[in-house]
């Protein structure tokens, strides 16, 4: 055997652990905020209770939004608070159409804009009370 591959087998990397949690915010670039949550055990009641942890994420590519399940792991040092970064994205969460609704809403409200500029019954009475 070589030295190089002698070295190389040397230096080999432990395996870093991953976590696995949901995403609870993605409105900055590169970053996320991922809840893991898990059970701990009460020191005197012994009851197991519901506690979580929020890690600083980092997405380089902004592929996972908010309710997705992702795998993280432990890295170099990003910023002050974010030393994780995302491996990769386990399940897509429930993802809601915002421009469907705001559109509907928009439309209702042109509707009503223009029936109360005609005068007519159905506007809503703006004298009444």
């Amino acid at each position: 055997m070589t030295t190089a591959a002698s070295e190389i087998q040397k230096t080999k990397r432990r395996l870093r652990p991953r976590i696995i949690g949901i995403v609870a915010h993605d409105k900055v670039s590169k970053t996320r905020k991922v809840v893991v949550e898990y059970l701990a055990r009460h020191a005197k009641y012994g009851k197991y209770l519901k506690r979580q942890t929020v890690l600083h994420v980092h997405d380089e590519k902004n592929e996972s939004r908010m309710g997705d399940h992702v795998e993280v792991m432990e890295c170099r040092p990003y910023s002050k608070t974010k030393s994780h970064r995302l491996v990769r994205i386990v399940s897509r969460g429930p993802q809601i159409d915002l421009s469907a609704i705001s559109g509907e809403a928009s439309q209702m409200f042109e509707k009503r804009k223009a029936a109360a500029a005609e005068g007519s019954p159905s506007a809503p009475a703006a004298d009444a009370g």
